[in-house]
């Protein structure tokens, strides 16, 4: 009885892989253990079911090998025509992909599922054309053979000494969302190949020999009949899971699978994705580099690096971590850190000697790991890898150092001669070997292992030669002599290893040094690029020169989102062709890598690599060598997992950027909105008290006019100009800052007679405003003929003015001075008002910035002071806001240059001063 306490829920990971699955179209698998037990039959039977339900059905491909029956099931259905590819001078038909995308049926028939496409198809493997079909929203009913699946292919090989060239990874069958057996005794499977319904003639005949034996009927049927089960299994328990149905759930074991560069670790790696896949257990591959890696031959660091590709393939987490000198403790370390219960490793070949004196890894495991399950594995290389042992190595070795490596040792050798000859009259003959040893050592570590044993050989034997009795030969008749030399040669070839192994380590570490060096100047060069373009800059030049390759990248159009371009490349002028753009868009579309190398349009000349941040996709990186060798892969697996790593730079830098912009437009976006409220409320406050005054003024003359006096007529429209006069000014401020905004607030300047006419009338403008204020004026009579804009000095002077009498109580004195200091003359207003804070004094002359303290006595639009800056700035003079006499106030002082401001009896009335006019040109 289910505990009401602790409700069963649905697993969250059960449901997210249900929620996937909604807009994605349901992929049907008729499996089979060999070809002829009828799958394509029964797959059309199905369709032709569907079809009768009212269902849309279109054959996209399907291989009637001549069978008459399944030639009769197709009679009926939509038969979609098939692409002509053209290969090797040959016609080959292939399913149109992209004619069934755009037909986009219900359900469509597609045969052979592990089939190869032909060079030139948009994938690689009919499975992606099928992935492709699903991710459209499209069903699909295909068919398969169990040996097709590429855990069991090495498996296939040794039951039926056939190698199985067309494989797909088992998570594409895992995935499926039906699986349907389709079983058929070995017995009557034989029966229908000699009845000619499998295959006709000699073909029947030679497939019966080889392939279709009743024993490796017998195994493949097991084999589909055990996946099938399992399938099974795994449909009941993610149905429990999704449903939350009560019951015991045991917890999962987690398996870690650990490869090294001798055995065959594919063979291991597929040993234990069918383990895991029968035990329903997840597993991890592990591969532990040491610093012996840097002696690898490139062909075996392939080979480690395509079986991790193949454990990634098969739907594992493949993964490297750098070691020490104890594989054992990394590999137990690593274990407890995932929780890892059980460990599968490849048996070693070491001789039980060589396991006596140095322990190896898998003794090392079971006598440290008590609490894991160790199992060992029988993963015998093939025959070509077996080959490539010891005398290989040796092979190899050789190939790798030139004759002058051993002139070098040589003269190595010859130089402790002459030494060990000079020291020999004053040191004892054994001490001379350690002249030797030295001669050893230099050599190991300046030109590596095989001049150093060369060396070690040469020096044995010279040291015999020269300096043990009796001399000048190569016998030896002295016991201690013999037990020196056999010791001398251990130590000397131990030294030697032990010499070469600091030096590949070193090289090693500095290689690590130099990638992780790469990596930070990569990142952080790219932190210091701004601007979007200076980003994708730098990632394409650096990328370009650390890997001598051709590097672009791609990112959608502004306008039209789905649609790519070339932001940047290097170098810079770069083609595209037709299947090049193919790639790319499939690509980005998908969110996976496609072009050069890759199983998705491999005919592209680029390969693409999606640019993803945490957040979204951003664009493409695409890649191509300068020149490329046919036979082989352009970039080495540490190359591209380097590259991908700048690859993920790249794409955070982008996104980074991006935010960055957005950010900026988001800011402008809430100023512009600020500005415009406080636009709004302004003109809302400070036009409508006007407006008020006007429209009473007038009602009040229109109802009444007969009952009012001359006086108060008078006064009533006097009030109406006024007001409209202040009007003007609130519109006229709004009108200037626009003209300052958009650069057209251009002075017209003239001779200014007198500044006291410029004061008066704006007084004049004032008068209301001014009548309960005294105005003082202290002139200095030499500095009032100005040239200016007297318009816009008026306005200047009455905003200021009108802020003086806004924040000053009734019955305070201003104060307008104009005096002359060298070149320069000064206008300053002073008040007895509130005074503007020290750090208000700046943005007083801001747009719509008002000091707080004064926003609940007075309104204002906070226009006019800006204002004022822009015209005094025109003029080429500055305005700065001053604290009043003893702190009480406020004082607006405006400072014009001398060159505007001349006697104009020198001049005459209309003629600027030469000053002026050069700065003017």
């Amino acid at each position: 009885m289910a505990d009401p306490s602790n409700p069963i829920r649905p697993e969250p990971e059960a449901l997210l892989n249900e929620a996937k699955k909604e807009g994605r179209g349901r992929l049907k698998v008729f499996l089979g253990m060999a070809p002829g037990v009828g799958k394509t039959y029964a797959m059309l039977q199905a369709g032709k079911q569907r079809r009768a339900e009212g269902k849309d059905v279109v054959i996209g491909i399907v291989e009637t090998h001549g069978r008459k029956e399944t030639l009769a099931l197709i009679e009926g259905h939509e038969v979609l025509p098939r692409q002509i590819m053209r290969y090797r001078d040959r016609d080959f038909e292939e399913m149109d992909l992209a004619a069934l995308l755009k037909r986009k049926p219900q359900i469509a028939l597609v045969d052979e599922l592990a089939h190869t496409n032909i060079e030139g198809s948009l994938h690689t493997k009919r499975y992606q054309d099928v992935e492709e079909l699903l991710a459209h929203g499209i069903d699909v009913y295909t068919t398969l053979n169990i040996q097709h699946l590429e855990s069991l292919n090495d498996v296939i090989e040794r039951i039926t000494q056939v190698k199985v060239r067309e494989t797909l990874p088992d998570s594409v069958l895992q995935t499926a969302d039906e699986i349907e057996l389709i079983d058929l005794p070995p017995d009557e499977l034989i029966k229908r190949l000699n009845d000619g319904k499998v295959y006709m003639g000699d073909q029947a005949h030679l497939a019966m020999r080889h392939f279709f034996t009743r024993g490796n009927l017998t195994a493949l049927r097991e084999m589909a009949l055990r996946a099938a089960a399992e399938r099974v299994d795994k449909d009941i328990t993610d149905y429990l899971k999704t449903h939350a149905v009560a019951g015991i759930w045991p917890t999962k074991e987690r398996l870690l699978v650990c490869i090294s560069d001798s055995g065959n670790p594919e063979g291991l790696i597929r040993n234990a994705a069918r383990t895991a896949e029968r035990s329903r257990v997840p597993w991890i591959v592990l591969y532990v580099e040491t610093g012996a890696d840097a002696m690898l031959s490139e062909k075996t660091k392939d080979m480690i690096a395509d079986s991790l590709s193949l454990a990634e393939k098969l739907g594992t987490e493949a993964v490297t971590i750098r070691g020490g000198t104890n594989i054992a403790s990394d590999i137990l370390a690593y274990a407890r850190s995932r929780n890892v219960s059980r460990i599968m490793i490849g048996r070693s070949r070491k001789s039980v000697l060589w396991n006596f004196l140095f322990p190896s890894v898998i003794n090392q495991l079971i006598e440290n790991g008590p609490e894991f399950d160790i199992t060992l594995l029988n993963a015998a290389g093939s025959k070509a890898h077996k080959r490539s042992g010891f005398l290989h190595n040796i092979k190899r070795g050789l190939s790798k150092t030139s004759l002058k490596d051993y002139v070098y040792a040589t003269v190595c050798v010859v130089f402790a001669i002459l030494l060990g000859t000079l020291l020999r009259l004053i040191l004892p003959v054994p001490n001379l070997a350690m002249i030797f040893l030295m001669a050893i050592l230099v050599t190991a570590i300046k030109k590596g292992l095989w001049p150093s044993l060369y060396a070690v050989f040469l020096a044995v034997s010279s040291y015999n030669f020269f300096f043990t009795e009796p001399r000048f030969t190569l016998f030896v008749y002295s016991h201690h002599d013999i037990i020196t030399l056999i010791f001398f040669l251990a130590v000397a070839i131990l030294a030697g290893n032990l010499a070469v192994r600091l030096k590949n380590q070193i090289e090693a570490l500095q290689d690590s040094a130099n990638r992780n060096a790469l990596m930070h100047d990569f990142s952080r060069k790219l932190s210091g690029a701004l601007s979007l373009d200076d980003v994708t800059a730098t990632a394409v030049s650096m990328t370009s020169d650390a890997f001598k390759l051709k590097i672009a990248i791609l990112m959608p159009d502004a306008d039209n989102h789905e649609e790519l371009s070339v932001v940047c490349s290097k170098p810079i002028n770069i083609t595209l062709n037709d299947i090049d753009w193919a790639a790319a868009q499939w690509a980005f579309n998908n969110d996976k890598p496609a072009g050069l190398d890759c199983d998705t349009l491999p005919a592209a000349k680029w390969l693409f690599k999606p640019l993803r941040s945490p957040n979204r996709l951003v664009g493409l990186m695409a890649i191509a060598p300068y020149e490329r060798d046919k036979d082989a892969a352009f970039m080495s697996p540490e190359q591209r997992r380097m590259l991908y790593a700048f690859c993920d730079q790249t794409a955070l830098a982008i996104e980074r950027a991006r935010l960055s912009v957005d950010i900026e437009e988001s800011r402008l976006q809430n100023e512009t909105e600020r500005l415009r409220n406080a636009l709004l409320s302004s003109i809302s406050h400070d036009l409508r008290t006007p407006l008020a005054s006007i429209m009473g003024s007038a009602t009040t003359l229109s109802h009444m006019e007969e009952s009012l006096t001359k006086e108060h007529r008078a006064d009533l429209t006097q009030n109406i100009l006024l007001e409209s006069e202040r009007l003007n000014r609130f519109v006229q401020n709004l009108l200037d800052m626009t003209k300052l905004g958009h650069g057209a607030m251009i002075p017209k300047r003239e001779w200014c007679g007198d500044f006291r006419e410029i004061l008066g009338r704006s007084m004049h403008r004032l008068q209301k405003e001014l009548k309960h204020h005294k105005v003082e004026f202290r002139l200095d009579e030499s500095a009032v003929n100005l040239y200016i804009d007297p318009a816009l000095i008026e306005q200047v002077i009455v905003n200021i003015l009108e802020n003086a009498v806004k924040y000053s109580q009734p019955d305070t004195k201003i104060i307008i001075s104009l005096e002359k200091k060298q070149d320069v003359i000064m206008i300053k207003i002073r008040d007895q008002g509130y005074g503007i804070p020290e750090a208000d004094r700046e943005k007083v002359f801001d747009m719509f910035y008002r000091v707080r303290a004064g926003d609940s006595k007075v309104a204002g639009t906070g226009l006019g002071l800006a204002i004022c800056r822009g015209i005094i700035e025109a003029h080429g003079g500055t305005i700065r806001a001053e604290a009043g006499f003893a702190g009480k106030g406020t004082v607006i002082t405006i400072q014009l240059p001398a060159s505007v401001a001349r006697e104009k009896s020198f001049y005459g009335d209309d003629e600027p001063p030469p000053e002026f006019e050069k700065a003017e040109k």
